[in-house]
């Protein structure tokens, strides 16, 4: 059983940070080369699921190591608060239709997962929502593998508290990230271990396993996320057509 508090938010003390960058640009030109085959070969989809607190990195995990990319299928979806039509819809229908197609890859920062993390922290939902809600999550996962295969990629970006706090001051103090910043970010940050004991429990209770990446060090991050992309991009066998 996974339990964040236990994880390191940092990389392993030996990690040569210079040979890590090197390969990351290896990871990232060969996500490009890989994406271009998929695009042409239409039978193959990737979904990537970035969820972390505020703070944690999502928009820079995604700007770089999908800088290779060629944009004319790749594409970022943000989830926001549901609008009021989609309030009125059951919860994975605002999901549902930004699921990669065939020959496409699709970014979600954050994802269908704050309806078991947010919702669940403040006690919009009770506990048997969030059970079933689990469930309709794991099958509509399932149904996009093996109706559409698409590969699904899940990362938590893994951040300390401490850390978390000086990337959101950063927000006030950086003059080009204040565009960033929200006062209910400081808001929600109080409701951290709350948050951690959720994000575990969504971990855990997933079909479809997670990849635990530290964020402390942004630089290992897009390693972490940058190999587990490209090897799952790998064992497609892609082939132009």
């Amino acid at each position: 059983m996974i339990n964040l508090s236990k994880i390191p938010t940092t990389a392993p003390d030996d990690t040569d940070k210079g040979d890590v960058k090197k390969r990351t640009d290896e990871y990232c030109l060969r996500i490009g080369e890989l994406n271009e085959i998929m695009r042409a070969q239409q039978k193959h989809s990737l979904l990537v699921i970035l969820q972390g607190m505020d703070g944690s990195g999502k928009d820079g995990a995604a700007k770089n190591v999908f800088k290779d990319c060629t944009p004319f299928n790749l594409s970022v979806y943000a989830f926001k608060k549901p609008t009021p039509i989609e309030f009125a819809h059951d919860f994975l229908w605002r999901v549902h239709q930004q699921a990669p197609a065939k020959g496409d890859i699709r970014i979600f920062n954050r994802s269908h997962y704050e309806d078991v993390l947010i919702q669940r922290v403040h006690g919009w939902i009770d506990e048997e929502r969030v059970k079933r809600r689990m469930a309709a999550i794991n099958a509509m996962e399932e149904l996009l593998v093996f109706d559409n295969n698409t590969t699904i990629l899940k990362f938590c970006l893994h951040i300390s508290k401490e850390e978390q706090e000086k990337q959101l001051q950063q927000r006030i103090d950086d003059p080009e990230k204040r565009w960033k910043h929200s006062d209910n970010d400081w808001e929600e940050r109080k409701h951290w271990d709350e948050y951690m004991r959720c994000y575990s429990d969504a971990i855990n209770g997933s079909t479809i396993p997670w990849t635990i990446v530290p964020v402390d060090n942004r630089w290992y991050r897009d390693y972490v996320i940058s190999q587990k992309v490209c090897e799952a991009m790998e064992a497609m066998k892609l082939a132009y057509p």
